[in-house]
């Protein structure tokens, strides 16, 4: 307790070198309860999405134009929301511990009786070079490994360069790019071979990032030539030759592939999972925005005369969800649907049923609605049919069910057209950083286009290729003036993902 207030202990978590799915467990648990989270350039943005959407983020990363937050500013904001009770995460990129300040700030605390616990988090030596192919250690080439700093004043005026050019073992140079020439240059004049192998690894653990291997005589060329920019490591031995034989993540199906991600916010985290796991980078770009209806009149009398129903139709996993919620939130369970037939659109929508212990007893061979209604055609004549579905999208399911059965259609949520796009996003499409574009549906197609600036969906045209879940999308995107590089030959979010596997990645 500090002036009556009681205190929650700070929690300093490493994120991590870049790759969200690197971030502990731990980590996980404190930003799900989080309610100030205060971050720097290096913790991937994805994971700010942990923290529930009530709490505050506070960015205090360097970002072009303007400087570092000061660490004294840093500290200060810790302290500040600490004291009037509020849970704070510091995220930092990489190891709190390992270059990371981590210290100074838990000592800050410690001088103002604050709490805090530390979360390592996977620093980037040893997140980068695993990643990059090239072993820290190995039992025929390097026995230790040293992790050192070059950026800032007093870290170089402490670095004994005699001594770590008589390393026997792996030399790991944090944070110097800008002065790399300076760096090899001191190894170089104390007496290093200079046909040591030496690789620099740019973006580590992410899609996009670089290796660039060669000696030490040549790497700062080599560097200069690519135009590496930081974050970058300098690895420094003999076990960067293992590169050859060990790198796996650049075999990854979709390595390098920046993909943006056009589905509703909720559907984002479990769509980026399946794209990282083959090596790509995936990119938030919600277009549309899924809500609760304004009025559960509807929903509520449906639910409540059930009994009268022979079918019901989902045809998202979203209409599922938001269903099913509102049946629990009255007090039922799913034995309200006991007597209850149900149809699903596809795959996904049967996975939703089936987290809520239900399964689909009709899905179409085509996951379409034309399908859907087609075979629902042979089964439901006669019979009375629950539509449960969005607030809008095309008519075409009840306009056919309608020809062969009594059909009652409700909204069970409303999707809200995004206002904006992320401006990284539209900065990035401009800059030639994004390879792939997803589009789910045509209205997710048409909103994503529209919010694009004109300059912007010119470049896109040019240099983005467009990723579609079904004709149906198709033809919206080419109606708008865009050509279709890919459709999913199965109308889902995993038939998407198993057709650009078959593509060949764009060369860098």
């Amino acid at each position: 307790m500090i002036n009556g207030v009681e205190i929650h202990r700070v929690a300093l978590v490493g994120a991590g070198p870049g790759d969200p799915g690197l971030l502990t467990r731990r980590g996980v648990e404190l930003l799900a309860r989080a309610q100030v989270v205060i971050y720097d350039q290096l913790a991937n943005a994805r994971l700010l999405a942990l923290a529930p959407a009530e709490a505050e983020r506070i960015d205090v990363g360097k970002r072009a134009g303007r400087c570092a937050t000061p660490q004294e500013t840093i500290n200060e904001l810790i302290v500040k929301h600490a004291i009037i009770g509020r849970r704070v995460v510091r995220l930092k990129g990489g190891d709190p511990y390992v270059f990371g300040r981590g210290a100074e700030e838990a000592e800050y605390l410690r001088a103002r009786g604050i709490p805090f616990e530390v979360v390592p988090g996977v620093t980037a030596a040893l997140g980068a070079s695993a990643y990059a192919g090239i072993p820290l250690t190995h039992r025929d080439f390097a026995s230790a490994v040293a992790f050192v700093t070059g950026h800032g004043e007093m870290a170089e005026k402490r670095l004994d360069w005699a001594n770590l050019a008589r390393f026997p073992g792996t030399l790991v140079v944090y944070m110097g790019v800008r002065r790399l020439h300076e760096h090899v240059n001191a190894l170089l004049g104390n007496g290093k071979d200079a046909t040591t192998s030496a690789a620099i690894v740019e973006r580590g653990t992410l899609a996009g990032g670089r290796v660039i291997v060669g000696d030490l005589a040549s790497i700062a060329d080599r560097a200069v030539q690519a135009n590496v920019k930081a974050p970058a490591l300098l690895i420094v031995g003999e076990v960067v030759a293992r590169r050859s034989v060990l790198d796996w993540f650049e075999e990854s199906p979709l390595a390098g592939l920046r993909i943006v991600v056009t589905r509703p916010s909720a559907e984002f985290e479990s769509a980026a999972r399946s794209l990282e796991a083959l090596g790509a980078e995936a990119i938030a770009a919600p277009t549309v925005v899924v809500e609760p209806p304004d009025d559960f009149s509807q929903v509520d009398a449906a639910i409540q005369s059930m009994n009268s129903y022979d079918w019901i139709v989902f045809t998202s996993a979203n209409g599922v969800r938001h269903f099913l919620d509102r049946v629990l939130r009255l007090g039922f369970d799913a034995r309200v649907l006991g007597g209850v037939r149900i149809a699903a659109i596809g795959p996904s929508t049967a996975e939703a049923l089936a987290r809520y212990s239900l399964k689909a007893d009709l899905i179409p061979h085509k996951f379409r609605s034309e399908e859907l209604a087609g075979e629902l055609a042979e089964i439901a004549l006669g019979k009375r049919v629950l539509l449960a579905r969005a607030d809008r999208g095309r008519t075409l399911l009840k306009d056919e069910l309608d020809a062969i059965a009594h059909v009652d259609q409700i909204a069970v949520y409303k999707n809200r057209d995004a206002i904006s796009l992320d401006p990284a996003v539209i900065e990035r499409i401009d800059e030639g950083t994004i390879d792939w574009v997803i589009l789910t549906s045509s209205a997710i197609a048409r909103r994503f286009l529209e919010l694009l600036p004109e300059s912007t969906r010119v470049r896109m045209k040019e240099n983005v290729r467009i990723a579609t879940i079904s004709p149906v999308t198709s033809a919206a995107v080419r109606e708008l003036g865009c050509e279709v590089d890919l459709e999913a030959s199965t109308y889902t979010w995993e038939g998407i993902v198993q057709a650009l596997t078959r593509v060949s990645k764009p060369a860098r």
